[in-house]
């Protein structure tokens, strides 16, 4: 299956045809972002990807939402089951991440990124040097830079040594804000649509860099894997304390568990309508 082929059936599912979101709460909507909205989005997407779920837990509430959650981990504690991606980080800076990133989604096979896609996308992120690692592990993709690599996705047996040898990646540091900065998705095989322009906003308030890494991850691939993000495309990285409260239209939202309010919802990253 070929890039462009891969977009259009991302596309379909997104925005119409057999599979498709149709009940996305963030279509079109510039209301202001409050709980209400938060559970719609956590729920959507727990149903999207579990139906099984969905129809155990009540998710039209916040405790059925957790219980379902709770559900999950548990069945995330066997490391070595389901199918996962893992990310070797040297070095961090955002706008070079996410370019990265981008590009390793789009570079998953349309095989592998389904079921990556039901399994939330899950990823691991370790602490090493990928320079040090490319006569052990066969990478699927390596920055140009050398700053990070990416394995997977695949079963969690595929990685197993890998993740045994390397830490858990720790970005303890809380974020600070910084000067909104235009990154363009690299467009190594063409583009499969003209490019577009989109603002991805983030939350810094009492996030660390580990949160940040794992919650605009999610964003960001599920976006590309969705086919909001395309190759050719620019997105605008803009800090903000909170996205509670905003009113910007958004096409897609991470939203999460808030640790400093174990009985609430967080929107930590928003990707805008295009612009």
């Amino acid at each position: 299956m070929n890039l462009s082929t891969l977009h259009s059936l991302r596309a379909l599912r997104t925005h119409g045809g057999p599979g498709a979101r149709s009940g996305n709460p963030l279509r079109t909507r510039t209301d202001r972002l409050g709980p209400e909205r938060l559970l719609a989005v956590a729920a959507g997407r727990l149903s999207d990807a579990r139906p099984d779920l969905a129809a155990r837990f009540d998710l039209t509430a916040l405790p059925g939402l957790l219980d379902a959650r709770a559900a999950l981990a548990t069945e995330e504690d066997d490391p070595a089951g389901g199918v996962l991606a893992v990310v070797v980080v040297d070095r961090f800076r955002l706008p070079e991440w996410v370019a990265e990133t981008c590009r390793f989604a789009l570079s998953v096979p349309g095989e592998r990124a389904e079921p990556w896609r039901r399994a939330f996308t899950r990823t691991v992120f370790l602490a090493g040097r990928p320079g040090n690692l490319t006569g052990r592990f066969a990478f699927d993709h390596v920055a140009e830079d050398g700053s990070a690599a990416w394995c997977g996705p695949a079963s969690g047996a595929a990685t197993t040594s890998l993740r045994r040898i390397l830490k858990t990646f720790s970005g303890t540091r809380e974020l600070s804000a910084w000067p909104p900065v235009t990154v363009e998705v690299p467009a190594p095989d063409g583009t499969v649509r003209p490019p577009v322009h989109r603002d991805l906003y983030v939350a810094t308030a009492r996030v660390t860099v580990s949160e940040l890494l794992v919650q605009v991850n999610h964003l960001v691939v599920e976006a590309v894997l969705d086919g909001l993000i395309a190759p050719g495309d620019r997105l605008t990285l803009r800090p903000v304390p909170r996205l509670t409260g905003t009113t910007v239209p958004f096409a897609a939202l991470r939203v999460d568990a808030d640790p400093h309010a174990p009985s609430g919802l967080r929107a930590y990253a928003g990707l805008t309508e295009e612009s």
